[in-house]
C-alpha cells in the first residue's frame, strides 16, 4: 500500500538543483522532494506520496490523519 502521509516541513534546502526538505511524520523524519509545492514554508504541513510533497494541508487535518494512521498501525509500515 502507498498512502499519502501528512507531515510537517521542518527544513528546506536545495540538493542537486532540486528543492528538498525534511518532513516530520509524528516523530519519523524523512527527506522529501518539495518541487511540486514550491511555495510551502517551514512549519506548514504537506501530504507526501512516494517521497514527493504533493499538496499543502492544514494542521488540524494533518494531525487527525496522523492520529488515525497511528491507531490503525499503518504509519510505521508506510514510512519504512
Amino acid at each position: 500500500m502507498c498512502l499519502g502521509i501528512p507531515g510537517k516541513v521542518t527544513e528546506i534546502y536545495e540538493s542537486s538543483g532540486a528543492r528538498m526538505g525534511k518532513v516530520d511524520f509524528g516523530g519519523i523524519v524523512k527527506e522529501v522532494c518539495l518541487e511540486y509545492v514550491p511555495d510551502i514554508l517551514v512549519g506548514e504541513y504537506t501530504i507526501v506520496h512516494v517521497g514527493f510533497a504533493i499538496t499543502r494541508l492544514d494542521e488540524q487535518s494533518a494531525q487527525e490523519t496522523l492520529q488515525l494512521f497511528h491507531e490503525l498501525g499503518i504509519i510505521e509500515d508506510e514510512l519504512q
